[in-house]
Formats: structure tokens, C-alpha cells, sequence
């Protein structure tokens, strides 16, 4: 990428044509951008190299292709004085933490009360950074995930942390409670993830044109019919943590409606514990740990965010029943 915050050079690697089978899907990868934004570009004349080529096709390994990308517009979200959890602010960016049950940022069906709304009151200057619907999201969580987040708060910030998740520099660790206690002590899940064939609000492994994906893992404790599991992302796509537990270990986590049956794990419960989670409509998926380099002042950062109540009222009932 050049110095220049809206000229970036993109030169296609060997790695890119392992992974895509696109010249947009590539630049989409790397720019954060959408495809339908990049196509925009391109038929503007905003996307060029010095050879003929085209977002469809992927172009020789080697080439360089260039991408001038406008100044961002006014984001079209709009600000909301919902409550927020800010761990850590300064000019550059903000460590928040996402209740579960909140949307990141607006999208059909959930365009007030995300993430981006509250993040919009609360740092008034963050307007224009990054995408113009995702202000200042480098990165998402779930509706149903909890946890820690990093939020740019500057362009020259939010290319670096861009840049820092794209090379795995950063540590991710999250907490999940797998309706199975039959998980391996510890691992290394790896596969590739992509869209479900049959069903397009699901991810899959070993689809075509899935991306790598690979998740680390330790269960903490093993219960009657649970287990307490730590996970390590060093890669970060479209759930990756519920589709590597549920697919590759058949340990999904428990009620998550999307990859699990929740009325088969009530059944599979102590009746005490059912009527704790009863009335979730998520997964016990929290994210508890975000460390990496601030890509401006170069400071190591490290935040802990403990489960929401429910979690650990969760795991207390667990403990209570050993």
C-alpha cells in the first residue's frame, strides 16, 4: 500500500490465487471494501494496472494493480446515545466492549441500536473513517458474541489495525461453552470456511472458494454434560469458532440456533440450569482478550473482558454441581 491514505498499490501473490478465483475478491480481501464499491471504482477507472485487467478474472501473480478509493462520504448511520462500555481511548482508536444481542453495524433488518449507532455519540470525530456505513469497524463480532472490540477513530489508524489483522498480529481469545464433553483435552482445528452450499445464513468447512481458517483450542474444564472450552483465532472468518466446534469437533456451542438445536440442549441439561438459560437466544460465545501493537504510538495493549452475567452464572451453576 502507498503513504497516500485513499492510493493503495495491491500486488497479487501466489497466496491470493490459492485462496481466490477473483480479481475483486482479492482487493475486496485487502482493501476491506465491498465488491459492488470496487466495482463502482473500476468502472470509474479507479482500479488500473499496467496491464489489461478485469475484476473477474485473477490477473498473473506479480501484477500490480492500483486502486485510488474517494474520500470517504458521511457515514449514512446515524448517532445514538446508547450505553457503551469503553475500556480504553485515545485519539486514535477505542476498546469497547459489545453487549451480546447487539448488531455491529447497520445492515437490512437492523439499520438502529448497533454497535456503530453508539459508537457514533460516543466519538464524535469518528465520521468518514473507513467504510462509510461501518465508521471505524475493523472487525465484527456476532449478534450473540460478546465482548471486546477495537475501534479506529483515524484513517492512518484504521489501515494499520487493517493491516494487523490481515497478518494474524494480534492476539484473539475467546471463551465457549460446547454442549459436549468428548472434546480433546486441546488442538488446532484448520480447514477452509465459505458459505454453505444449501443454506446461505451458514458457513461451512471444506466448501469451494472457502477461505483458510484455522482456530486453536483448550478446554478449560470438563463438566457432567458440558465442556468450558479457551479458543484461539489466528484467523478470523464468518464464524469460524461455531463452525470449527460444530463441524470439526461435533461440539457446538451450546445454544446457538444457527449450528445447534437449542430445545435438544435444554433436554440434555439439569432441569436447574434450563431454567437459567431457558429464555437465551444466543451462543456462549464471549470474546475475552484482544492484545496487539497500537499501530500509531507502537504501545502493546491488552484488555480482559470478564463473560456477561448469564455466562458466568453458567459456569458458577457448573461449579456449584462438581
Amino acid at each position: 500500500m502507498s503513504d497516500q491514505a485513499n492510493s493503495f498499490v495491491i500486488t497479487v501473490t501466489q497466496e491470493d490465487h490459492d485462496e481466490f478465483s477473483r480479481l475483486d475478491q482479492v482487493l475486496a480481501s485487502k482493501l476491506e471494501q465491498s465488491r459492488s464499491f470496487l466495482k463502482e471504482l473500476y468502472k470509474k477507472g479507479a482500479i488500473t494496472s499496467e496491464t489489461k485487467i478485469e475484476l473477474k478474472k485473477m490477473p498473473p501473480v506479480g501484477t500490480q494493480v492500483y486502486v485510488d478509493v474517494p474520500p470517504p462520504r458521511e457515514s449514512t448511520a446515524k448517532a445514538e446515545d446508547i450505553p457503551l462500555k469503553i475500556l480504553f481511548e485515545d485519539e486514535h482508536l477505542a476498546i469497547v466492549v459489545k453487549p451480546v444481542g447487539m448488531v455491529t453495524h447497520p445492515a437490512p433488518g437492523n439499520y438502529t441500536g448497533t454497535l456503530v449507532n453508539a459508537i457514533l455519540h460516543h466519538c464524535k470525530d469518528i465520521q468518514g473513517v473507513g467504510d462509510e456505513k461501518r465508521p471505524g469497524i475493523v472487525h465484527r463480532l456476532d449478534k450473540g458474541t460478546s465482548g471486546v472490540m477495537v475501534v479506529a477513530k483515524t484513517q492512518k489508524c484504521h489501515e494499520g489495525l487493517v493491516n494487523l489483522f490481515q497478518a494474524h498480529d494480534i492476539d484473539r481469545y475467546y471463551e465457549a461453552i460446547s454442549i459436549s464433553t468428548k472434546l480433546p483435552p486441546e488442538g488446532r482445528l484448520e480447514s477452509t470456511i465459505g458459505r454453505h452450499p444449501n443454506n446461505r445464513l451458514k458457513m461451512a468447512v471444506d466448501v469451494r472458494n472457502g477461505k483458510k481458517a484455522v482456530t486453536n483450542f483448550k478446554v478449560l474444564k470438563y463438566y457432567q454434560n458440558l465442556s468450558h472450552v479457551e479458543l484461539k483465532l489466528e484467523t478470523g472468518r464468518t464464524h469460524q469458532i461455531r463452525v470449527h466446534l460444530s463441524q470439526l469437533l461435533n461440539g457446538h456451542i451450546l445454544m446457538d440456533p444457527l449450528y445447534g438445536v437449542p430445545k435438544s440442549d435444554l433436554k440434555k441439561v439439569d432441569t436447574r440450569l434450563r431454567a437459567i438459560i431457558k429464555d437465551y437466544e444466543h451462543p456462549f460465545l464471549h470474546a475475552k482478550i484482544l492484545g496487539f501493537v497500537h499501530p500509531i504510538t507502537k504501545e502493546k495493549l491488552y484488555f480482559e473482558e470478564p463473560p456477561p452475567p448469564v455466562f458466568q452464572e453458567v459456569l458458577d451453576f457448573l461449579e456449584s454441581e462438581l
